[in-house]
């Protein structure tokens, strides 16, 4: 598929500087700060998605107990400290003074126990700490214990990792909730608190500034970690699916900060004088096609890697972010280039050549018999679309009968977590990325999982790859780990729990005059507004 065919190109570029302005351009005022967010916030319980616009809508009134630095270690955030005795079988977290609630009430030792065991329930990592814990209980107020069968390196990394669902927080009413169960009440102890009142759905979130906040005394602010420092009074998300509307409002001074601004619009800011433009993620973005690996005709892992194949990955990122190979890698498999764990193994099923005529031919020998296989697509969600749009190509070009349903991501977002027949509500294929942090390795690999209906939405059935990554998180050192790995990546080929599609490396933009935007996530701590 040309990508004359999925974007606007030229002419959306011409139409950003071209169209008239939406609004008299005009100076925000300097303690409030609009953004337009990848997508609307569909979604406000961060603990029962892995959406990223709930991340980072949560890391806004929500705390973290640890955070990561710029070197991707953990550090000390809403903890004091902590202290290891007995060979790592004990460890003690000593919370910081002063935190509270939005609603005004103390952060306790046990709305921290609660809120693990709930973010625990729904993730890789939590479900292993949970396996190896024989009490976790809390001493006091202030002062959380737990106590392990054996010791687990890799603890604090997961009260740390920034990969969803990431262990926020929250008061122990609420983190008590079952797990499966979405929050209706966001109360959190973060720099903002939530707006309700003000939501908009489709078009606004607001968030205003806890005043009583109290960030980190010492370090620097870096990714999720350091001081959570505050220069706005009150940060709007506006919610703009139109590119070239947002690339305006960018221009004009009406918004501050486009957190993902498309390929085709990227040229004309650039050339703005008054708008930056940078990569605030060096892992980039992980792009995937994901199957329902509960129903036909994806239950079948002959099918799935049949389709293998059919995938072209430039293709899919030229769609994304154009033709500049700087920005996107292709000849990618389940770990980021370039990581630890990265490597050639079995990687043959996605850099051999291209055969649509050989893949029709495994289809059928697969049990492909022409079933409808139904497509949902973010029709709001400029990169996703595009994955979606050349994905329904290959399915097409594959002899495969589609039926392409394309709605705003809030409802693709819902549709995927239904576990019901196509027919009946549900889903058989969905487009979508992660960031390159959160595949860095099998730990937190949410979709190399195979817990069958525990795993991330698709539910794969994958014992071998839940074996491996058992000896991984045992491996004792990095050439261990890089060896497991390996059989990681193959048997992900075997299995294919999913297509990967591509690494790509997306900007975001904001005015010139806004400073201290950090690496990462889009994070509203520490970020200001010049003279």
């Amino acid at each position: 598929m040309h990508r004359r065919s999925l974007v606007t190109g030229t002419a959306a570029v011409a139409a950003a500087a071209s169209l008239p302005r939406v609004a008299a351009a005009q100076t925000q005022p300097a303690r409030v700060l609009k953004f337009i967010p990848q997508s609307d916030l569909a979604v406000l319980d961060p603990i029962v998605t892995t959406a990223y616009v709930t991340r980072h809508h949560a890391y806004m009134v929500y705390d973290t107990l640890y955070g990561i630095d710029a070197d991707y270690m953990p550090q000390p955030q809403m903890a004091e400290g902590h202290t290891v005795e007995d060979e790592g079988k004990r460890v003690t977290i000593k919370l910081r003074e002063g935190l509270l609630f939005h609603d005004g009430e103390p952060v306790r030792a046990r709305d921290c126990v609660a809120s693990i065991r709930r973010w625990a329930a729904r993730d890789g990592l939590g479900q292993v700490l949970l396996t190896l814990t024989d009490e976790m209980v809390a001493t006091d107020d202030r002062t959380i214990t737990i106590r392990l069968k054996r010791p687990f390196p890799l603890l604090f990394d997961a009260l740390a990792k920034p990969s969803t669902p990431v262990c926020f927080i929250m008061p122990e009413r609420l983190a008590s909730t079952d797990a499966a169960t979405p929050l209706r009440e966001v109360m959190g102890s973060g720099p903002f608190r939530f707006v309700a009142s003000e939501r908009v759905p489709g078009s606004r979130v607001v968030y205003e500034r806890f005043a009583r906040y109290v960030p980190r005394p010492e370090g620097t602010a870096a990714w999720t970690s350091g001081p959570k420092r505050t220069f706005f009074d009150r940060v709007e998300w506006h919610v703009i699916p139109d590119a070239a509307t947002a690339a305006n409002a960018l221009q004009n001074g009406e918004m501050d900060w486009w957190e993902q601004p498309t390929a085709d619009l990227q040229p004309v800011l650039r050339r703005n004088r008054n708008v930056v433009m940078e990569i605030p993620d060096p892992t980039g973005l992980m792009a995937l096609c994901r199957f329902n690996q509960l129903h036909p005709p994806f239950d079948k892992p002959e099918v799935r890697r049949a389709l293998l194949g059919a995938v072209n990955q430039s293709d899919f990122m030229t769609a994304v972010i154009g033709t500049d190979r700087s920005l996107f890698r292709d000849g990618v498999g389940y770990f980021p280039p370039g990581t630890p764990m990265a490597s050639d193994a079995g990687m043959e099923a996605l850099t051999s050549p291209r055969d649509m005529d050989k893949v029709k031919r495994d289809l059928a020998a697969a049990g492909y018999n022409g079933e409808r296989i139904t497509l949902i697509a973010a029709s709001d969600f400029p990169s996703l679309s595009a994955l979606a749009q050349v994905g329904n190509d290959m399915f097409t070009k594959a002899g495969m009968n589609v039926e392409f349903v394309s709605t705003d991501w809030g409802t693709v977002v819902q549709r995927r977590a239904s576990q019901e027949p196509a027919s009946r509500g549900g889903w058989s294929v969905f487009f979508t990325f992660f960031a390159g942090v959160d595949m860095f390795n099998p730990a937190v690999h949410q979709s190399l999982r195979g817990t069958g209906r525990q795993a991330w939405f698709g539910w794969p059935t994958a014992p071998e790859l839940e074996r491996l990554r058992g000896l991984w998180l045992e491996a004792p050192d990095l050439a261990a780990q890089q060896a497991v790995a390996r059989q990681v990546q193959t048997q992900a080929f075997a299995d294919v729990p999913y297509l990967p599609l591509g690494q790509y490396f997306q900007a975001t933009a904001y005015r010139r005059g806004i400073t201290g935007v950090l690496k990462g996530l889009p994070l509203f701590w520490n970020v200001q507004r010049g003279a």
